[in-house]
């Protein structure tokens, strides 16, 4: 199925990680470092970071599952992150860099108060871990279907090289790691749907062949589940791209407006990926209609579409440039939530409640410990979740967030916005809801609904089962909660004058502007490494992959080789242009090359 060729690109992809982790950990010299970059990156790198830590390889197994079967409908999850990035970039994103801290959880002390800051850590350890085990049981499925091999061999493997990457590499690697993977990424599968189009016949034949209900969405589901669901989406990502929790994607930029701009950019970016990511699914839906042949060792055989479609139509080469960046998507978003825990447990529990005077050397060693046990835990639980052979990866994914990952992030957005609420308001919202989810999952069955709505007569069907399992959690838990916190402002009065007082000037860190050269200082700025250091990187991955035009393919699999080696070269000559024109200004300060390892 895989060429020589499309190997020695994969050995490569993991090699030059490996290399990422390797020349970052100079810039890493403190625990603000390994976790945050010291609030030094720039914010191309954050945005990028933001962008590639929302999604996984989901995304091309569940999420392509979901296209293959019900067409262009999956695509509203995705334009749903573009929203929650907009408000990133209007509101929450710059006051999460004005918190000033150095892990997302010690604006959660500060808001809320020490207890709150360790109910929130231990719920979300856990929690960071199964999201990171969904997401490698994804990326193994879409590798078990692509070489062949037993699906738990997959997790293994891969999980281990994943935990490799991020026990060396600290924040730094992880930017730095993302904004590559991205590159690699967005080219190469914007290949992959002009192929697939191609393949099918061009555009007209491609929309004439598509099932009715790929376009006519009604047609395979009722308009009230259809339009609910809809807008459950769109606040299950408003809110899980807008909670405390994720201050962390802008506590690593220079200032506000860089972290604005982050935003920004993650917002593109989600506007534009959907729009090539779910072709090659839908187009496999006409030529391969039955993908239980294709790969009958898949449970959910559709959640091999998207590579169904590269294996047919990508030359000699460019699979394994796909397989990379489906590598990719999940890479970042493990080595990120990997390092993120590690930094909740070091900086919000081992120094805070185990060893309070520890040094900063003493927190980077256990933070490379807890980062190891972290990624076995993840490995073994992805092989759990591997067991559950009656539940696809696109419900388990969105039902985990709706009914466990929402609950916990409603006052986390609410905790930003009101500050009359006390303390114990935070914890005891996360307990509601997840009471809430339990009562919901067992009273408020698709069997109830359709008793309610009076279609008794016509059952739910297995795709409006679905729908109403996730739209019954976000839109129940989302009021429930919302209320439940809501609810105890009416106790403000009783809040102590201590509690009063440190929410005030939580509120009053988060209202004023970041300004680096005052608070840090210029010479402690690294603009020149990263555009130097990136800007090496792009060139070097572009260079390789311009090789694999010598590959005996057609001409136009050399032309599309061209395309993905043409945007890394380009980047890359910006990005060291850029350099130039700091080192032309006298801009480099003195420190400029990075401390030595």
């Amino acid at each position: 199925m895989l060429s020589f060729y499309d190997y020695l690109v994969i050995a490569f992809y993991f090699a030059f990680m490996a290399g990422i982790g390797y020349v970052c950990r100079r810039f890493i010299g403190n625990t603000s470092d390994y976790f945050r970059g010291g609030g030094k990156m720039l914010w191309w790198m954050a945005g990028t970071t933001a962008f590639m830590c929302q999604f996984s390889a989901w995304t091309f197994t569940g999420a392509a599952s979901k296209a293959y079967e019900d067409g262009p409908v999956i695509m509203v999850l995705f334009f749903a992150n573009a929203v929650g990035f907009f408000f990133n970039a209007a509101f929450f994103g710059p006051r999460f860099r004005q918190m000033r801290l150095v892990t997302s959880l010690q604006g959660v002390r500060a808001r809320f108060g020490r207890k709150s800051e360790q109910f929130f850590t231990w719920v979300q350890i856990p929690l960071g871990i199964l999201y990171a085990a969904i997401w490698l049981n994804g990326l193994s499925v879409f590798i078990s279907a692509t070489f062949g091999v037993s699906l738990a061999t997959t997790i293994i493997v891969v999980g281990s090289v994943v935990l490799i990457m991020a026990v060396i590499g600290g924040s730094w690697a992880v930017a730095a790691g993302d904004f590559m993977q991205m590159l690699i990424l967005m080219p190469v599968t914007v290949a992959a749907a002009f192929l697939a189009i191609q393949h099918v016949g061009g555009w007209g034949s491609f929309f004439d062949n598509l099932p009715r209900h790929h376009l006519n969405w009604t047609e395979a589901s009722r308009t009230p589940i259809l339009y609910l669901w809809i807008v459950a989406i769109i606040i299950k990502q408003f809110i899980s791209t807008n909670n405390m929790l994720e201050a962390s994607r802008y506590l690593n930029v220079k200032d506000s407006l860089q972290a604005r701009k982050a935003g920004l950019l993650g917002m593109a970016l989600f506007l534009v990926g959907p729009l090539v990511w779910f072709i090659p699914p839908m187009a496999a839906s006409i030529s391969h209609p039955n993908l239980a042949e294709t790969f009958p060792q898949l449970t959910t055989p559709s959640e091999g579409a998207y590579v169904a479609m590269g294996l047919a139509t990508m030359p000699a080469g460019m699979i394994g440039l796909l397989l990379s960046g489906i590598f990719a998507a999940t890479m970042s978003s493990m080595d990120a939530g990997l390092n993120k825990n590690a930094g909740f447990f070091v900086k919000n529990f081992y120094h805070v409640v185990i060893r309070p005077h520890s040094s900063d050397s003493e927190q980077l060693v256990v933070s490379k410990i807890v980062t190891f046990i972290m990624g076995i835990l993840v490995i073994l639980a992805a092989l759990t979740f591997a067991q559950w052979k009656e539940m696809g990866l696109f419900d388990l994914m969105l039902q985990f967030g709706a009914l466990i990952a929402l609950p916990y992030s409603v006052p986390l957005i609410w905790g930003v916005l009101i500050r009359r609420a006390p303390a114990w308001a935070g914890w005891t919202t996360v307990v509601v809801g997840f009471a809430s989810s339990i009562i919901t999952t067992g009273l408020f069955t698709p069997e109830w609904f359709a008793g309610v709505m009076g279609w008794s007569d016509a059952p739910l069907t297995p795709r409006e089962v679905s729908d109403w399992g996730l739209l019954s959690g976000v839109l129940i838990n989302a009021v429930v909660c919302s209320a439940w916190f809501l609810g105890c402002c009416l106790f403000h009065r009783t809040r102590k004058q201590e509690e009063i007082m440190r929410v005030e000037e939580f509120f009053q860190q988060m209202r004023t502007p970041v300004e680096f050269h005052k608070e840090v200082g210029l010479g402690a700025a690294n603009d020149a490494q990263q555009y130097r250091a990136l800007g090496i990187m792009c060139l070097i991955y572009g260079a390789f992959i311009l090789l694999l035009v010598l590959i005996p393919n057609p001409w136009q699999g050399r032309l599309w080789m061209m395309f993905c080696s043409g945007a890394l070269l380009g980047v890359g000559a910006l990005l060291i242009w850029s350099y130039r024109r700091l080192q032309a200004r006298g801009s480099i300060p003195a420190n400029a090359n990075p401390p030595q390892g």
